[in-house]
């Protein structure tokens, strides 16, 4: 058995999420970093839409598809495979800007770090259960 698709499904998945998550947390710190900075637009990596079709495709993300034609133009958001997909940088402003044009509402980015933190934490946690379940399949029950 390759080892490939020892960790298929699962792992990758979780690997690929906590990549994403990693990304996006660079990109909410850095809004809040920004929040007095005139005429900064706030920036949020959007990765869910894409991951979720990425795993339509086909078992865990891995797609039996052919290759595109590399002269055809990607579809936006579409990946073929888990391994592919990157997210999309996306501006995220507020609804009202400051006298110098920040449109970064601190409260609103703080409370998406916390999301996105918790979500990380989550995956770290399901992925730790994940390798100790195999730790204990290679002791043979020990």
């Amino acid at each position: 058995m390759p080892i490939d698709d020892m960790f298929a499904g699962t792992v990758n998945l979780l690997a690929k999420t906590l990549d994403l998550r990693a990304r996006n947390h660079t990109h909410l710190a850095g809004n809040i970093a920004n929040a007095e900075t005139p005429n900064y637009v706030a920036k949020s990596l959007s990765f869910e839409n894409e991951l979720k079709g990425a795993l339509k495709g086909s078992p865990m993300g891995r797609s039996n598809a052919a290759a595109p034609h590399p002269r055809h133009f990607p579809l936006k958001g579409a990946s073929a495979r888990l391994e592919d997909v990157q997210g999309t940088l996306e501006e995220a402003p507020a609804s009202i800007s400051g006298r110098d044009g920040n449109r970064v509402d601190i409260e609103r980015e703080m409370g998406k770090l916390s999301e996105n933190q918790i979500l990380y934490n989550a995956s770290i946690q399901i992925l730790t259960k994940k390798f100790e379940g195999l730790k204990y399949a290679v002791k043979g029950g020990n």
